[in-house]
C-alpha cells in the first residue's frame, strides 16, 4: 500500500509556494509541476489541531471546511491571532497595506513588518501598497479608520476572489488603479495616529509571482475533498492557499486549506474525481458611489 502523507498546508515565500507536511516534509511548487493525490476509500478527515499542536481528541471535521478544526482547536487558535485581534501588547513594529484581488475587491490590513510581504502573497492579492508603519495599535487604528471613512473591508471571502481572477486587467497601471484611489483618499483623512509612519505610494504587483499572466481561465473549484476522490494536473498558477491545476477537463482550482486533515496517498493522471463547482460569469465588485 501506498505510503500516506497527512497535509500541513500551503505556504508562500519570496522563492514561491510550497507544500508542507506533517512530520516536515516540504514540496517546493512550480509551474508545469504535477499534482497528483487521491483520499482513500474509507478515509477520514481529522482536525488539524492549532499552534502547531495536534488535536488531543483527533475529532472528524467536515470536507468543507476552510479550517479544518474542531470548535475547541479553533478557539485557540484565534485566541492568539493578531489578525482575529485577540492580541494588543505585540511589541513588534507593523504595517498597514492596501489590497486589490480584482475589479472591486479592495481591503486593508496589517503585518508584522518582519514578514516583509509573504502576508500578501497568503492572501492572493494581486496588487498592493504600504500605507504606513508603527506600533500595533496604531497600525489598528488606522486600519479601523479605513473601514469607518471610507467603508474599505478588513476581510474578502476567498470565492471572491477566485471568482474575479479571469478578469484581471492586462496592464499593470490598471491593476494599480484602484488602490491609487483609495490611497489618495486615505491620506487626506484626518485622524491618522502619530505613531504611525507614512509610506509612499508604491504599488507591488503579483501577477508574475502568482503565474497568472497569460494562465487559462479556471473553470471552477473543489468544493471539498471526500474519501476515494483524486485530482492529477499540471499547476499553471497558484493564488494565496489556491492551487491552478490544469486538468483533462480543464483548469480547476484546488484550496489547499480543504487538504488538511486528510491523509492523501499518490495517484495517476486522470479527471477530478472530487466535486467541482463551476464558475458562473466574472462579477465587478465596485458600487457606485463607494469611494
Amino acid at each position: 500500500m501506498a505510503q500516506a502523507w497527512k497535509c500541513a498546508g500551503l505556504r508562500w515565500s519570496a522563492e514561491g509556494p510550497e507544500l508542507r507536511w506533517d512530520g516536515g516534509r516540504r514540496s517546493p511548487l512550480s509551474w508545469g509541476k504535477r499534482v497528483s493525490f487521491a483520499v482513500a476509500e474509507g478515509g477520514v478527515r481529522e482536525c488539524a489541531g492549532a499552534r502547531g499542536h495536534a488535536c488531543p481528541r483527533r475529532v472528524v471535521v467536515p470536507g468543507r471546511s476552510a479550517g479544518g478544526r474542531c470548535e475547541e482547536c479553533a478557539r485557540l487558535d484565534r485566541a492568539h491571532s493578531v489578525a482575529a485581534d485577540r492580541v494588543a501588547d505585540d511589541p513588534r513594529p507593523y504595517r498597514v497595506y492596501l489590497a486589490w484581488f480584482g475589479p472591486g475587491l479592495v481591503k486593508v490590513g496589517i503585518t508584522a513588518v518582519e514578514r516583509g510581504s509573504v502576508r500578501l502573497l497568503e492572501q492572493g492579492a494581486v496588487c498592493f501598497s504600504w500605507l504606513g508603519s508603527g506600533p500595533l495599535m496604531a497600525a489598528r487604528r488606522t486600519e479601523e479608520l479605513l473601514r469607518a471613512a471610507l467603508r474599505v473591508p478588513d476581510r474578502i471571502p476567498y470565492a471572491e476572489k477566485r471568482a474575479v481572477r479571469a478578469a484581471l486587467p492586462q496592464a499593470r497601471e490598471e491593476r494599480a488603479e484602484e488602490i491609487r484611489e483609495v490611497y489618495a483618499r486615505a491620506v487626506e483623512l484626518g485622524g491618522w495616529p502619530e505613531s504611525l509612519e507614512r509610506a509612499p505610494f508604491l504599488p507591488v504587483d503579483h501577477v508574475r509571482a502568482f503565474g497568472l499572466a497569460g494562465a487559462p481561465t479556471a473553470l471552477g473549484d473543489i468544493g471539498e475533498l471526500v474519501p476515494g476522490g483524486a485530482v492529477s494536473g499540471e499547476l499553471v498558477a497558484a493564488a494565496g492557499p489556491d492551487l491552478h491545476l490544469a486538468t483533462p477537463v480543464g483548469v480547476v482550482v484546488l484550496d489547499t486549506r480543504l487538504m488538511r486533515g486528510w491523509r492523501l496517498v499518490p495517484v495517476s493522471g486522470g479527471e477530478p474525481a472530487f466535486p467541482v463547482r463551476h464558475f458562473e460569469a466574472a462579477v465587478d465588485h465596485r458600487q457606485d458611489g463607494l469611494f
